[in-house]
């Protein structure tokens, strides 16, 4: 038997699956590295608020929602809860649905 025959198929990936493949859970973070020291308070603000959006829009990218307009504030609030996160606010919904749609 030739060798390729015996290799087993991979697992389907989001691109090649007939249904959206489900997110891995559970949810790991990657590891926290401390922030630089000396910056405005704005600026933490907003740089923990752009990983959590980029995290979101992953995590709904995995789970089968590609365009922007399918990500509705409720969803994108609905897929935070499943990986862990707090309930993401208006501001961060918005930023999520700029981060799928400049991606493309």
């Amino acid at each position: 038997m030739p060798a390729a025959a015996l290799k087993p198929k991979p697992l389907p990936t989001q691109s090649t699956a007939k249904r959206p493949v489900l997110l891995d859970l559970p949810y790991a973070p990657v590891e926290k590295r401390p922030l630089p020291p000396g910056r405005p308070r704005e600026w933490y603000v907003a740089h923990n608020r752009r990983l959590k959006a980029m995290r979101l829009a992953i995590a709904l990218l995995d789970s089968g929602i590609h365009m922007p307009n399918q990500a509705r504030n409720e969803t994108i609030r609905d897929t935070a809860e499943l990986i862990g996160v707090h309930p993401p606010s208006d501001t961060t919904c918005h930023m999520v649905r700029a981060f799928m749609r400049y991606a493309r």
